[in-house]
């Protein structure tokens, strides 16, 4: 068994990949400032120590712990807040990112997880769906930042041997999801809809997604472990959905009486977003298993059991 760090570990990715690695009899340390982490999503097998990954202190707890494996899962992951503050979203994803990874190398970490964006990175696409060698145009500052962080893994990996597996997701939604603040659109809509309330369509609605189930990304993260998986993958599922067919899939699921009602598009979206899983299948026989319908009954199933 190894030991596994795991930044972000409270969050709503975090902690679900947490739960599996202690499932698979891993000893795992959660570090996570709580910003928008929560207590009860931490699996009480695993240590915490709460902490900002751009605190000088991250070092020593490094030093006292000696992990194998860095799971990078901790950032500033709104789009939004990137375009409105890029420095902050620099500081944390970039700043951040680097502290995490100087500790790693001071202390022989063998092996590097980190959470990229597939979205973000590839930005508009010139085909479909993108493919890991799709070429990288960001059109926010997260993806900007997210992408360095990649190149600086790349400068570790030449320069010192930190092995790494970097997983482009797209986006990431079921259970635990937070519908406040920043979040999936799908765990904002359902909130709303399961409330009485009035979601909005950022757009036209004709904007498409490549939604990708959390325990489907649970697994390829669990397969990083192996000696096989080392480089750059998507984690997706090659198919895309439009808000709007989101919009009356979750309506008819919940009962919703909403109508359809759209707003300006927000800056630093793509139009179309959809990534391809083949080199993940290829390389560690990773392929996504819950089909969007499903994965939907079941968000919304989880969203009713927090309401009692």
């Amino acid at each position: 068994s190894m030991k596994i760090a795991v930044t972000g570990g409270a969050g709503f990715i975090g902690s679900n990949i947490v739960d599996a690695y202690i499932a698979a009899g891993h000893e795992v340390v959660v570090i996570d400032n709580f910003s928008s982490g929560r207590k009860e999503n931490v699996n009480a097998k695993a240590r915490i120590h709460k902490i900002d990954i751009t605190d000088d202190g991250i070092l020593k707890i490094f030093e006292k712990e000696k992990f194998d494996v860095v799971s990078h899962h901790a950032a500033q992951m709104s789009v939004r807040v990137s375009v409105d503050n890029p420095q902050f979203d620099a500081h944390v994803n970039i700043v951040g990112g680097l502290n995490i990874l100087e500790a790693s190398r001071k202390t022989g970490v063998k092996k590097f997880i980190f959470a990229s964006s597939g979205g973000a990175v590839y930005g508009e696409q010139n085909y479909f769906p993108a493919d890991e060698k799709h070429s990288k145009r960001p059109c926010s500052p997260y993806g900007v930042s997210k992408l360095a962080t990649e190149k600086y893994m790349g400068y570790y990996r030449s320069v010192y041997g930190l092995e790494y597996v970097i997983f482009r997701y797209t986006n990431v939604y079921g259970p635990r999801q937070n519908p406040h603040g920043e979040a999936g659109v799908i765990a904002i809509f359902i909130e709303k809809m399961l409330k009485g309330e009035q979601p909005i369509i950022n757009g036209d609605g004709t904007q498409t997604r490549d939604y990708v189930f959390i325990e489907d990304l649970v697994r390829a993260n669990v397969l990083a472990l192996t000696d096989k998986a080392k480089g750059i993958f998507n984690v997706a599922t090659a198919t895309e959905q439009s808000v709007n067919t989101l919009f009356q899939l979750l309506k008819f699921r919940t009962g919703s009486q909403a109508k359809k009602t759209h707003a300006p598009m927000k800056t630093g979206e793509q139009k179309r977003s959809v990534c391809s899983y083949d080199k993940a299948k290829s390389v560690f026989g990773w392929s996504p298993r819950v089909n969007f319908e499903d994965g939907l009954a079941r968000t919304i199933d989880w969203f009713k059991s927090q309401k009692k």
